[in-house]
Formats: structure tokens, sequence, C-alpha cells
């Protein structure tokens, strides 16, 4: 995610409704991106605990980040169908607190000797559950601040600059944090981001609409409409199939780097804040390019180019040899293409979901996505714990990379990755009589 010039990417009109003149978008915004750098923290700073302060095994710590994302596989179907009948703020200023409590949590029973390994499997769930309602609420909500399906991919390059801005921050202030504070503490710091992102979204003034009322039917029959819905539309069945084996692979990889980094070679929580902090620029310049990207070039084959980056980053890591300096720059180089295709293809993947699926499916459309992206990560995060102990954390890194490589033949036979332009909006269908 080829720079080009901003006054042919741009035109008058684009310039004229950009959402920067949109106050509500833009304090959502805001607290989003303090959301997301909470969470980036949260991310590398549990798994730390873990390692660092409690000695957990190569499969612990694979169980931890499982059981992390465990919920989206398990309940985002379910919490889907609830999203889509209340308003989504609402469930997004819960789900925060909730973060917020849990995250305060292990530092509490840390310093009272009650932290052990599962305790801290327990709480990580629960935030998983906490990070499901918000992640399927937020995508939802979007487009009740939006409104016109011509900005949603303006809408979502601003939102992959704030995930890419959090991956950068929240790798580094975490290895920093963590190294001078311990891991737990670390973890106490930074639950300000989500009581900041609280106020945030107190502060929106657009009234959210009431949602769209459908018939009391079953659960298994909503699940189902949303499943037909996403695997019924070609473009959105396969952006979910690759998104699933993009999501395992970079879990997978990221979990097994964890290991690798820190128990054969011997890298210290800074380093490998640095690390991932320099990489996560490539996702900022992807997510600050993206929309300029799409604006010059067909969105399909920028699509393909962007996912091939993402999982052929990878191989650079199995290939860093030589001094430790030489080898950081490589695994650098690894996550910074692996997160520059992430920063592209996320705006392009976000955009044409939210343009294909009317407002009243937008929740099940995106617990469907949720479960199949997010389960592809549980299920990597699992599989990189119990492979890295089984061979050992660099023969598992090899494994995966290879797998991550071949999801490029994919790619090709996608027909996403034949798109000329964007597809028309889906258009929300009239209730019936």
């Amino acid at each position: 995610m080829s720079i080009i010039d901003p006054d042919q990417a741009e035109t008058p009109p684009t310039r004229q409704k950009s959402l920067w003149r949109n106050p509500d978008f833009m304090k959502f915004w805001v607290g989003e991106t303090v959301s997301l750098l909470g969470t980036q923290v949260t991310i590398l700073a549990l798994p730390l605990t873990a390692i660092y302060s409690l000695d957990a095994t190569d499969s612990q710590v694979g169980y931890l980040r499982f059981v992390q994302l465990a919920p989206y596989l398990v309940l985002a179907l379910l919490l889907g169908i609830w999203v889509d009948r209340v308003r989504r703020r609402r469930v997004m200023l819960w789900s925060n607190l909730a973060r917020m409590v849990l995250i305060a949590l292990v530092p509490l029973l840390w310093v009272t000797d009650l932290l052990s390994v599962p305790v801290l499997l327990v709480i990580a769930c629960l935030i998983g559950v906490a990070s499901v309602l918000f992640d399927l609420s937020w995508m939802s909500y979007v487009p009740t601040l939006v409104k016109s399906p011509e900005h949603y991919v303006e809408a979502s390059s601003k939102m992959g600059i704030s995930s890419s801005t959090a991956d950068v921050a929240g790798p580094g202030i975490a290895g920093v944090v963590v190294a001078w504070l311990t891991p737990p503490i670390a973890l106490l710091a930074q639950t300000g981001t989500y009581l900041l992102s609280i106020v945030s979204l107190m502060l929106i003034g657009a009234k959210e609409p009431k949602p769209v009322a459908v018939p009391e039917r079953r659960a298994s029959r909503e699940l189902k409409d949303g499943l037909v819905w996403v695997f019924g539309k070609p473009l959105l069945r396969w952006l979910a199939l690759i998104g699933f084996c993009c999501n395992f692979s970079m879990i997978t990889t990221w979990t097994m780097f964890l290991l690798y980094g820190t128990r054969t070679i011997g890298l210290d929580s800074t380093t490998l804040g640095l690390i991932f902090g320099t990489a996560s620029v490539g996702g900022l310049i992807g997510a600050v390019v993206s929309r300029r990207v799409v604006a010059r070039f067909p969105i399909g084959p920028t699509y393909f180019v962007a996912q091939s980056g993402l999982l052929l980053g990878p191989l650079l890591i199995v290939l860093a040899a030589g001094p430790r300096p030489v080898m950081i720059a490589m695994f650098i180089a690894s996550f910074f293409t692996t997160y520059l295709g992430l920063g592209i293809a996320g705006v392009i993947i976000v955009a044409l979901r939210q343009t294909l699926t009317p407002q009243s499916m937008m929740g099940r459309m995106t617990a469907c996505f949720r479960t199949l992206l997010f389960g592809g990560g549980a299920l990597g995060g699992l599989v990189a714990g119990l492979l890295a102990e089984a061979v050992g954390a660099r023969n598992a890194l090899i494994v995966a990379a290879i797998g991550s490589a071949a999801v490029v033949i994919g790619l090709i036979l996608s027909p996403v990755s034949r798109l000329r332009t964007m597809p028309a909006a889906v258009v929300e269908p009239a209730p019936a009589a």
C-alpha cells in the first residue's frame, strides 16, 4: 500500500465532501484510535506477562493467544444477531468499560500473588468477548455517521490509519513500558486509553437511528441469513476465505516469532517493541496512501499486490541470518512488508464489505467475517504454540512461511483480484408489507 500525485488522485468534489468536516465521525475516529492503541499494548503485554512473569511454556503462550481470539470463533455470529437489533454506540461504551476493568485486574492480581496462567487465560478470554462486541458494533456504526457510500473508502482509510498508528505506537510503548515497569504493571498504565475512548464516544452528538425492526425469528435462522449473505456473494465469499488464511498466517507468524525472539535469540522486550513498532510504519504508510492508490489504480490488482505482500512477508524471517543487527533489520523488513500489505488491503476489504451489504445485515455480515478472520487468528495462535513446542520455533516458522506463500494461489483465483472499480452499493431492501 505506489506514490502518486495527490492533485491527480483527488477531485474538487471529493475535497469538498471530506469527512474532515464531519464532527461526529472525527470524534468517533479519535476515540477508536485511542482504543486501538490500548488494544495493541495489550496484545504484546499479555504474552510477555505470561513469558516473563509466569514462566509460561510455548504451548501456554499459544493457548493464551487462542483464548483471546476464540470468542470471535464461538460467539461472533450469535452476538452479531443481537448487535443488529440494538444501538451500537451503547454497546461500544460498555465493551470498553469492561476491557478497562479486566486489564486493570492483571496487575492487581499480580501484586497480590494471585495471578497464574489459568487466571490469565480466563481474563484474556473475557477481554476477547468484550472485543467481539466492540468490533461488531464499530464497523456497523460507521455507516450511520458517514451516511453516503461514496465516503466508505475515505472512512476505511481513516480507520486504517488509526489501526496502523496504533500498530506503530503500541508495540514500541509496550516494549519500553514493560522493560521499565514489568509486564503486569505496564497493562495498568494503558487502561487510560479505554477511558479516553469512552469519553470521546459520549461526546458524539448525532442520534443513532433506531435499528431496523426485524421479525422475531429463531437464532438459527438469523445465523443462516448472515452466512448465506456472505457465502452467497462471490466477492464477499472470497474476501472471507482469503481473510481467514491471512489472519491464520499473521497470528501464527507473530506468535512463533515472539517465542523464537525471546527464547532462541534472546531479544528483550524493548527490542521486540522496536521491531514491531518500526515495522508497523509500513501499515501506517499503507493506510495513508490507500485512498489515493485506489483512486488511481484498479482496485482488484491493488488488492492482489497488497495481500501478496502480506502473505510473502514471513519468508524474510526464515531467511534472516548473519550478525544480530542484520537479523533484526530483516525481521523489521518482514513485518514491514506484511503490515504495508495489510494497510492497503484492509481499507479495500472494509470498503467492499460495507458497499456490498445493506445496513440491516451489517452486524451479521461483520459477525460472519469476524468469526472467520479472528477464528483464523485464534487457530493460528494455538497451532503456533503447539508446533513451536513440538519442532522448535525456527522450524515452525519455516512451515508457517511456506504455508503462507501457498495462499497466493487463492489470490490468483479470487474474483476480487479482477475487479477494476468499486461495485455499486447494495440498496436496503424495503420491509415486507
